[in-house]
């Protein structure tokens, strides 16, 4: 289908963002008239939510700017089960304060994208520990369970890859599709909510959920996913040589944050742009269009939009001043990430293979050698030539601060405390 009457179906198609559907006419019609109500599902697994889930929740952006609703479900009670997608060995079962510490630290995310109120296209958010922890087992098995067909459960990517490469699969875990199906047909008894949207790994969840509605009275559901995200290069998106690409800040800075999108693949600047930025699609075609090293300039529109988007302007702008100023006049830019180090550690000396550590640069001492012998680590813009050089208060800049380096694009200084 290559046009919608609705804007939030053609904003998403023309964007990339649709990989399956369960219903494109159904969805269309409800959503043109905005009375389409769609929510997505974030467990409570960490600190802060990752890349991916940006995508899923500039997809309930598009909603909204469409004049639908979008609904942010947190999983307070299905990250007490785990979800087995993607995954060969049963998550970590987490602690009730865990989950708790983890959904407060997630939940202000959102705010960077919807706008939550009480008005008719106003974001709602949810969590699905208010219904999921009060079920009674045996009407649960009765009123639910019954539905359930295990011979077609036991054919979910989530279930079959595990069993098929003979790595055990918990029942706490075979029950997650449970909650996420029966989250759905809460959601449409409670809120109306027709739609549930997320990556293409959950389409056999989303689609359980369709079907328990249908077989427990609801109006129709429905399932939209995206695609996963690579590279160009079939890599998997949003993981850097320090880890995951987090959202908050005090996880992931907005310098990094700036700097991981200024460093995509020439041939991702396009799909970024439409996937992850607001910029009108008149304009991206113009930053597609551009070739040879004026594709660089496209990098730092995309770095500064997306970062803009999350952490604010003026923190996007702030990122691409450091950056300009320590890339193009090689100067040191105070606004480099910093990390502070106990004073007495420099003065008895800190060796510059823990120093490079304990910078994030590096994942380990026997990483730091590596790259020393391949010319890849500085002090101050020198390269380190002596794995066994000790950093020292004589290393100090005038700004009171050590520089280190890893490659042309990684920095961050080191300031006694």
């Amino acid at each position: 289908m290559s046009a919608f009457k609705s804007d939030f179906l053609n904003t998403l198609q023309e964007r990339g963002f649709i990989h399956q559907c369960s219903d494109f006419e159904g969805l269309d019609a409800l959503a043109a008239k905005g009375e389409a109500t769609a929510y997505v599902g974030y467990d409570c697994t960490a600190r802060s939510l990752h890349i991916g889930n940006y995508l899923t929740m500039m997809m309930l952006h598009w909603l909204q700017q469409s004049g639908n609703k979008p609904i942010t479900l947190m999983g307070g009670g299905t990250t007490m089960v785990g979800d087995p997608s993607g995954k060969d060995e049963t998550r970590a079962i987490r602690t009730v304060a865990e989950i708790e510490a983890n959904k407060e630290s997630i939940r202000g995310v959102f705010a960077k994208v919807l706008k939550y109120g009480d008005g008719k296209s106003d974001a709602i958010m949810l969590d699905n520990a208010e219904w999921l922890t009060k079920l009674n087992w045996i009407e649960m098995l009765r009123d639910v369970g019954r539905h359930f067909s295990v011979n077609r459960m036991l054919t979910m990517d989530s279930v079959r890859l595990r069993l098929e490469r003979e790595h055990e699969m918990s029942f706490i875990e075979f029950n997650y599709m449970v909650c996420q199906a029966y989250d759905f047909v809460e959601l449409a008894k409670r809120t109306g909510c027709h739609l549930q949207m997320g990556g293409s790994d959950q389409w056999g969840n989303i689609i359980m959920g369709v079907d328990l509605g249908r077989r427990m009275g609801t109006h129709q559901l429905f399932a939209l996913t995206t695609p996963l995200l690579t590279t160009a290069s079939g890599a998997k998106m949003g993981k850097t040589a320090q880890g995951a690409v987090w959202l908050n800040a005090d996880q992931f800075s907005p310098y990094d944050f700036w700097q991981y999108w200024r460093n995509t693949e020439d041939a991702d600047v396009g799909k970024f742009l439409k996937l992850f930025t607001t910029l009108p699609m008149s304009e991206i075609k113009k930053l597609e269009a551009l070739g040879g090293s004026e594709i660089n300039e496209a990098k730092k529109v995309l770095a500064t939009e997306a970062t803009a988007l999350l952490h604010g302007r003026d923190a996007a702008n702030e990122a691409a001043e450091t950056a300009r100023r320590t890339f193009e006049e090689g100067a040191l830019a105070e606004s480099l990430p910093t990390v502070e180090i106990p004073r007495g550690e420099l003065e008895a000396g800190l060796g510059v293979l823990n120093a490079f550590v304990k910078a994030g640069l590096v994942a380990s001492n026997g990483e730091a050698r590596r790259q020393i012998k391949g010319g890849g680590l500085r002090v101050n813009d020198v390269a380190v030539a002596d794995e066994k050089m000790a950093l020292s208060a004589g290393n100090l800049t005038p700004e009171g601060v050590i520089k280190l380096s890893f490659g042309k694009k990684k920095h961050v200084l080191i300031r006694p405390a």
